[in-house]
């Protein structure tokens, strides 16, 4: 029970992450630095402790090739971030989200083209119905032309949710790297590769309330949420993790509504219930086993 209330817990601090992002006065680029950087501190801070405080009798000798793997995962993380950031600048939280979370479709999708996976007939049913949610939620309806529907942001969205599935699929490999120290190498990556692009002149303009979200985004949504998500995610069924991961959203579109007075057309409303018939069927094929042995990281 104990491990299921932390999992809700990192999932609707998850949900919380637009709202909070919208507050801090930051672009998606310096954001995820901020994000990157707070998590590395926080979640390095916490992996050293563990270490001193854990006696290991023998040292496990761990491939070179997951240490890669782990960097080039990083690196599909951070441009994850940086399009989903990007896409909330200039779409409401409720479509970005109902976007993003297409990603274990795209898994599948991947899947059978990387690893020869088969699709189901009925698979395709809900890829199909995922499909056409997503253009009924990006607002299609509202557009006379597919390049003026494009532009709103549904790129960036969707973009977000192709990297999140490369995440995925690339942390697939990752078997003796603990998913701790996966996090900490990832973040650390991400603080380098976004050192030269950060524009350090848009700190100097913000409030002290921007300050607060800054920090609350950085330490508590990503660095402390991740130490809930990873220390309760082992000591779950698969099954019980597919059912819980559908709090974020779900969070996220609440606040979207009732805080930011954000209201879907009836159209939109469709979209998002055929969004979320579509990514229900997907958790399915990769519930093989009682617990999972890795499950990259959400936002």
């Amino acid at each position: 029970m104990y491990a299921k209330l932390k999992f809700a817990i990192s999932m609707i601090i998850f949900g919380s992450v637009g709202l909070f992002s919208e507050k801090t006065g930051l672009h998606s680029i310096e954001l995820v630095f901020v994000r990157c950087f707070c998590a590395s501190i926080l979640l390095g801070t916490i992996l050293g402790v563990s270490t001193l405080k854990t006696q290991q009798p023998k040292k496990v000798s761990i491939p070179r090739r997951e240490y890669l793997l782990a960097l080039l995962c990083g690196v599909f993380l951070i441009v994850n971030w940086v399009f989903f950031f990007r896409s909330l600048e200039v779409m409401p939280i409720t479509v970005a989200v109902s976007i993003y979370h297409l990603a274990p479709v795209i898994v599948l999708l991947l899947g059978s083209v990387i690893f020869k996976e088969k699709i189901t007939k009925m698979g395709l049913v809900f890829f199909f119905i995922c499909f056409v949610g997503t253009l009924l939620v990006g607002g299609i309806h509202q557009h006379t032309t597919m390049a003026e529907f494009l532009s709103t942001g549904v790129l960036w969205a969707f973009a977000a949710a192709f990297f999140y599935a490369l995440t995925s699929i690339t942390g697939k490999g990752i078997q003796m790297l603990s998913p701790l120290l996966t996090t900490v190498i990832q973040t650390s990556l991400g603080v380098l590769l976004l050192i030269p692009l950060v524009d350090w002149s848009t700190f100097t303009h913000l409030t002290m309330e921007n300050w607060f979200y800054i920090l609350v985004t950085g330490f508590i949504h990503t660095g402390f949420v991740f130490y809930l998500f990873f220390s309760s995610l082992r000591e779950l069924k698969a099954q019980t993790i597919a059912i819980l991961v559908f709090v974020d959203p779900v969070i996220a579109i609440l606040l979207d509504v009732t805080i930011l007075n954000y209201h879907p057309d009836v159209y939109q409303l469709l979209g998002i219930f055929l969004v979320f018939v579509g990514i229900s069927y997907s958790p399915k094929r990769e519930i093989n086993s009682e617990k999972p042995k890795f499950i990259s990281v959400q936002r």
